[in-house]
């Protein structure tokens, strides 16, 4: 079956944007005499938007107080500047655009929200690969809710039996199954459980392997393999 709808994850399918918000969240920190946080650290808390990750990193360093402020300070510090120290994986752009000129519509489903989003992508120059954006503050709910794929597919008069999901930690393979969508993962993200509880149709090691493993999986009429 063709499935010409592909719903990506931003932060660890697309981009390594550890760097950026360990920064910003650090900025944060310092200036509530708090200590800084490490990557590794870091990599644990993303995955459910930027409420959750302050919320994560003011109880990793003591008591969450003051929330509201800090929850501004981290956002403007990292909307600020979200991609002095992020980068692309490797063959994303390329990959981007060889399922564009396939004929697939591409759009992003990601629980960060929706300005810094759109910064990021207009930063890194793949925003024109995609006809639809839906960020985590862009609507009332957020991966693993099934609902926040829906208003991904809505725009583009998608259904489930259309949409393929690329993403890399456990919301999106829960909001991918709860929608009734096949999820892909990639190996090299954020996940935060054990690979083998999760059931995806394929992991990717790299980013260039996706249009092969889409042609394997007969979700598309098959594109070569994009090489960095």
């Amino acid at each position: 079956m063709r499935r010409g709808t592909l719903l990506f994850d931003l932060d660890g399918t697309l981009i390594d944007t550890i760097p950026d918000l360990q920064a910003a969240l650090n900025e944060m920190l310092r200036a509530r005499g708090r200590r800084e946080l490490m990557p590794e650290e870091v990599r644990q808390m993303v995955g459910d938007g930027a409420v959750a990750l302050v919320e994560r990193a003011l109880k990793a360093t003591g008591e969450i107080a003051d929330f509201e402020k800090a929850h501004q300070h981290f956002l403007q510090s990292y909307q600020a500047e979200p991609t002095r120290l992020s980068r692309l994986y490797p063959g994303v752009a390329e990959t981007l655009a060889s399922l564009r000129a396939s004929g697939a519509r591409l759009a992003i489903c990601t629980n960060k929200p929706q300005a810094a989003t759109l910064a990021i992508l207009h930063a890194f120059e793949i925003a024109r690969s995609f006809d639809v954006v839906v960020g985590g503050d862009a609507v009332s709910f957020r991966k693993p809710d099934p609902r926040h794929l829906f208003a991904a597919l809505d725009p583009l008069r998608a259904s489930p039996v259309d949409a393929v999901m690329i993403g890399d930690n456990e919301n999106d393979y829960a909001a991918a199954c709860a929608a009734g969508i096949p999820v892909i993962l990639t190996r090299y993200g954020y996940l935060r459980v054990p690979p083998d509880t999760l059931a995806p149709e394929a992991w990717l090691d790299q980013f260039a392997q996706l249009p092969h493993v889409l042609s394997d999986l007969n979700f598309t009429s098959g594109e070569e393999e994009v090489r960095d």
